[in-house]
């Protein structure tokens, strides 16, 4: 039981990626498919965070009391990358949406299936 507790976050993180990869594979309207990338990106930065967690470790600034060793504090580089890699996310689904307004408009429909026959005649 205590390893169950220690490997929770990991285990919530492939239960949000097997949503967000089911979300985008599965479902017929793009809306949704656009909904489970962001669910499915979500779970990367979670990842990628609790990767750079480090017990014991301090922010990276240099304390005289425990001197220059790297192993002792914090690396910031990968919360800085999730943080460009959230602006960029949220950039895409801008995109995507407005893509999603087109298609509509031109389509009248989101469903895929639908959007696929009326491109065919």
């Amino acid at each position: 039981m205590e390893e169950m507790t220690f490997h929770y976050s990991y285990i919530m993180i492939v239960i949000l990626l097997v949503v967000g990869l089911y979300g985008m594979l599965a479902k017929r309207n793009l809306v949704k498919k656009v909904i489970g990338l962001n669910i499915f990106q979500s779970a990367i930065f979670l990842f990628f965070i609790k990767g750079a967690i480090k017990e014991g470790a301090t922010v990276p600034v240099i304390d005289p009391e425990l001197g220059v060793e790297a192993g002792l504090y914090f690396n910031p580089l990968p919360h800085v990358m999730i943080l460009t890699a959230i602006v960029v996310g949220v950039a895409i689904t801008g995109v995507a949406m407005a893509l999603l307004l087109t298609i509509y408009r031109h389509y009248g429909s989101l469903d895929e299936h639908r959007i696929m026959e009326r491109m065919s005649k």
